[in-house]
């Protein structure tokens, strides 16, 4: 694969809301993603080679860095992201928020949505409570394990 390819292959990255990349054409894979630091990571090899070489770009739009989670969380239960994807506040963009800071929850009530890979997650509460924080805000893109939801 030649630099050209892998150069708009990082534009296609920085220009979407994706985290990781991977293109295998013949025996050479391409994978990139995004690191904390707001660059990309470009990894090139033949199957067949044991080394891969590697080449770091630096991101033309680099994402805000997160802040400290541990010492901004209000106290109570931490909702994780289960996985990668894009989180919806609500099932439909006109639809009223599936909860709101200061709503009572029941375990198992949906707080919220993660699409990936074109199929819509509910992420339910796996405990009832108060939600003291939304962590995330509506459309924007999700890491595994990242907070989203604080209830007490």
């Amino acid at each position: 694969m030649d630099l050209r390819k892998i150069k708009k292959l990082i534009d296609l990255l920085e220009e979407s809301n994706l985290a990781e990349l991977e293109i295998k054409e013949g025996e050479e894979v391409v994978r990139l993603s995004r690191v904390p630091k707001g660059s990309v990571t470009v990894a090139a090899a033949p199957v067949a080679v044991a080394a891969p070489a590697v080449a770091t770009a630096p991101a033309a739009a680099a994402a805000p860095a997160a802040a400290p989670a541990a010492a901004a969380l209000p106290d109570g239960h931490v909702v994780k992201a289960p996985m990668v994807g894009t989180f919806y506040a609500s099932a439909s963009p006109g639809a009223a928020a599936f909860v709101k800071i200061g709503q009572q929850v029941k375990a198992g009530e949906t707080l919220g949505i993660i699409e990936a890979m074109k199929m819509f997650n509910q992420i339910e509460a796996d405990v009832g409570g108060t939600v003291q924080a939304i962590l995330i805000e509506n459309g924007q893109p999700v890491e595994f394990d990242q907070p989203m939801f604080v209830i007490a």
